[in-house]
């Protein structure tokens, strides 16, 4: 056990603070499409402005320069419509730093390692607490120039992050690149404009509490109207009073639908935004608005009963049911999904697999149990070389959009979800459960047994089972228990704590309580007051 990290406790997850719904915008008119078209194009290019404008300013802009930006704005849309795009580009600015600032992390992460490795000879084998040398000459030459690689890119992004200097593309990192290869993607180039023109579009309004229907910008009525204020230079297209647009097509939203409703006839704000799907050729509407913390129930209150330990794979979810003492109680549940396909497709079948496990847990009253992983330092080639399977897999699996699923479903349905530190859950659940629970009508696998380390730990109880005493009267004939306490335990020669209740057995009370105490436990005769035997020193000799 020497050199494991301290695990951390668990904790019950918080649950969202934000609610996010989406429908079609069915049934739109070939006017309405170009004026959304016009609108977005003509706001994306602010937006784009804005952004450029953000980005020279760095970290000298304060509040006065967020001002001068959203005068600018104004003269050229409206006042709200400003005030909507500065916030979401200093939104998307501060994500920008964010991400520069995890990229250094990466890259002092990869240099640490390979410079650790370049100090050890060539062909030495690594530890579990360390990795050891590269395998040849060759891979060493190779990382040293890698080494001097990552060095010029870390003093690069450092000076870039003390000058406030970000790097952000409107309509995205991913799509532009995908233009210069077009075959790969299966798109021609004017699919590819019309979705590069669609991305840099900006059609979104924040809410305001106090005014109608708590969005002056987009409004959508309680029957599902929905209008848009023009800016200024579109002013000539409207068809209803107040320099304002009505779309032909009414939505409903399907999914909380009376919680929106109560919303917009109570004039609450609600944020909107339009967007187009040119790959299915749609436009849909997405609202989305706060709400208060949801009140997280005590761990205690969460253990109670027992819980569903879950141990996250690349293609599955393995799930055990435990009781308060944390035993596994019936048969191990696998939840399957396969996230080989689209964002759509991956999205659905986390969806899919998630809301059989929470009816699972719903159907008998438990709380969940999951790791809370992280593998942003875990799947760099620096750390794990040549493994690109096993970079392949940790990078599948569906780590940070599982957990915000789960948590915002549970919620719903008023499950409680305990997070874990996931250190050692599926090397101990293999060693401590594995073999245990393995029968001849049941074969267990190594997630099965995690997700009853899992579950253990949620509960907080050690992973290692209980061991059976010795066989004979006496532990020395066939050996100690494998569960001993260590020498440096406080009190491991002590009397054993007595457990108040009824007594079974015909045990008398009191019977026992001089247990291990060497001055109470005489057959002589002699009363416990006298003082106890013991051996002088020898005299030293003449």
């Amino acid at each position: 056990m020497g050199g494991l990290r301290e695990v951390a406790a668990p904790f019950v997850v918080p649950g969202p603070s934000g609610v996010s719904i989406r429908t079609r915008l069915g049934h739109l008119s070939a006017a309405d499409e170009k004026v959304l078209r016009l609108v977005g194009d003509l706001l994306g290019s602010l937006a784009s402005q804005d952004l450029k404008a953000r980005c020279s300013a760095g970290r000298e802009h304060d509040g006065d320069a967020w001002t001068q930006r959203k005068r600018v704005l104004t003269g050229e849309s409206s006042s709200r419509w400003a005030g909507s795009i500065t916030k979401a580009t200093h939104d998307q600015w501060a994500l920008a730093r964010r991400g520069q600032l995890a990229h250094i992390q990466s890259l002092q992460a990869g240099i640490a390692t390979i410079t650790h490795r370049l100090s050890r000879p060539v062909g030495e084998k690594g530890t579990k607490r360390a990795p050891g040398g590269y395998r040849s000459r060759q891979e060493w030459f190779a990382k040293s120039r890698r080494l001097h690689v990552l060095e010029d890119r870390l003093r690069q992004v450092r000076a870039d992050r003390e000058a406030g200097v970000v790097s952000v593309v409107r309509g995205g990192k991913r799509l532009l690149n995908t233009r210069h290869h077009l075959e790969e993607a299966q798109l021609t180039q004017a699919q590819w404009r019309a979705r590069w023109e669609a991305g840099r579009r900006f059609l979104a309004a924040d809410g305001e509490s106090g005014k109608r229907f708590g969005n002056e910008t987009i409004r959508v009525t309680g029957d599902g109207e929905v209008s848009l204020r023009l800016p200024a230079p579109l002013a000539h297209l409207a068809n209803a009073p107040h320099g304002r647009y009505v779309l032909a097509a009414k939505v409903p939203f399907a999914y909380r639908g009376e919680q929106w409703v109560d919303r917009v006839t109570a004039n609450r704000a609600v944020a909107y935004r339009i967007h187009e799907d040119t790959g299915r050729g749609r436009w849909y509407l997405t609202a989305s608005w706060t709400i208060p913390p949801v009140q997280t129930v005590p761990l205690a209150v969460a253990r109670a009963g027992g819980l569903i330990g879950v141990d996250t794979n690349a293609d599955h979810l393995a799930a055990w049911r435990l009781d308060e003492h944390g035993n596994p109680t019936g048969r191990p549940r696998r939840f399957d999904y396969d996230l080989s396909g689209t964002a759509q497709q991956y999205d659905a079948q986390v969806r899919h697999a998630l809301i059989r496990l929470l009816h699972w847990a719903s159907r008998h009253g438990l709380a969940i149990a999951i790791e809370d992983l992280d593998f942003q330092a875990e799947k760099t080639r620096e750390k794990h070389g040549r493994k690109k399977r096993f970079r392949k897999l940790i990078s599948g699996m569906p780590t940070s959009r599982l957990r915000a699923r789960l948590v915002s479903m549970a919620a719903e349905l008023g499950i409680p979800v305990v997070a874990i530190d996931p250190a050692y859950t599926s090397r101990w659940g293999a060693q401590h459960w594995q073999k245990p629970l393995t029968t001849t009508t049941r074969k267990t696998t190594r997630h099965d047994a995690a997700a009853v380390a899992i579950g253990r730990h949620a509960l907080g109880h050690p992973v290692r089972r209980r061991t059976a005493p010795p066989p004979h009267d006496r532990s020395d004939r066939v050996g100690h228990r494998t569960v001993q306490a260590r020498p440096v335990v406080p009190g491991r020669e002590g009397n054993r704590p007595r457990i108040p209740g009824p007594r079974t057995r015909s045990v008398p009370p009191g019977r026992g309580a001089n247990a291990v105490d060497q001055n109470a436990q005489h057959r002589s005769g002699h009363s416990a007051e006298h003082e106890p035997w013991q051996q002088d020193s020898l005299p030293l000799s003449l």
